[in-house]
């Protein structure tokens, strides 16, 4: 046992030097990110082990409590990260967690209930870290873009509802270039897969040593349910995110 966690660290401290040969690289060429590469390096590690001793303790548990309440620590986390990256939307933390909120819901959801995936937190925790990051992604994009064509086209949409446009007709143009610019990568990534790269889930079952077969089966469910979680997400951001630059009395908000 000893012999097998003393080999373990020496490939965790072998791959480091790809960590530290790009961090020279970085300072090499003046591009000044050796400390960010470091600090997200040591940060990865710290977060990794805890979640791991976590999990053990969760997954020997097995408790539905246990289950959720690890989820809505994943939500909340991923809510707050998204609503900071897209600032300039009005309630944009409560925005996120209510879109990643429905669009993880939904997912998790339907994958349970038609018995794609068991209830149980050694089934349910990862694939919910897959729908939950993958959802933060697209809630960003949705939001981000929301604001950008919202801000771009402000003339163009106060001219529609001067005409006797509802909120929703005036942006809806804008709302499918968000959705387009959120699913787009999911997208492009499902069309690329097993061509061009093996994605995480299929590799780590593959490097756990199941068959390319059963590994292939495995990610064709995650590609698919992470396209459904980016839709669910994609559909409730743009929602959300459109009502908070349109006032009820269906005029442009002025102060964003």
């Amino acid at each position: 046992m000893d012999a097998f966690i003393l080999s373990d660290i020496s490939r965790v401290l072998a791959a480091l030097a790809l960590v530290l040969f790009a961090a020279i690289i970085s300072r090499w060429q003046a591009v000044n990110l050796e400390r960010q590469m470091l600090i997200a390096t040591a940060r990865a590690f710290v977060q990794l082990i805890a979640i791991g001793f976590a999990l053990d303790l969760i997954f020997a548990a097995d408790h539905p409590l246990a289950i959720f309440l690890i989820i809505a620590v994943m939500v909340s986390i991923a809510g707050y990260t998204s609503g900071k990256r897209a600032t300039g939307v009005p309630q944009a933390h409560r925005v996120a967690l209510t879109a990643i909120s429905i669009g993880a819901s939904l997912t998790l959801g339907l994958l349970i209930g038609l018995r794609i995936f068991q209830f149980t937190a050694q089934e349910t925790i990862p694939i919910a870290g897959m729908v939950i990051g993958n959802s933060m992604n697209v809630c960003t994009l949705v939001m981000r873009r929301i604001q950008d064509e919202i801000e771009a086209k402000r003339a163009e949409i106060e001219a529609a509802l001067a005409l006797g446009a509802t909120g929703r007709q005036a942006v809806a143009p804008y709302l499918k270039i968000a959705l387009q610019s959120g699913m787009t990568p999911i997208i492009d990534s499902t069309k690329t897969v097993g061509l061009i790269q093996l994605p995480g889930a299929m590799t780590g079952m593959i490097l756990a040593g199941a068959s390319p077969l059963e590994a292939v089966q495995l990610q064709i469910i995650v590609m698919y349910m992470l396209i459904g979680a980016a839709a669910f997400t994609g559909l409730a951001a743009a929602w959300f995110t459109h009502r908070q630059f349109i006032s009820p009395n269906h005029q442009l908000q002025r102060d964003f």
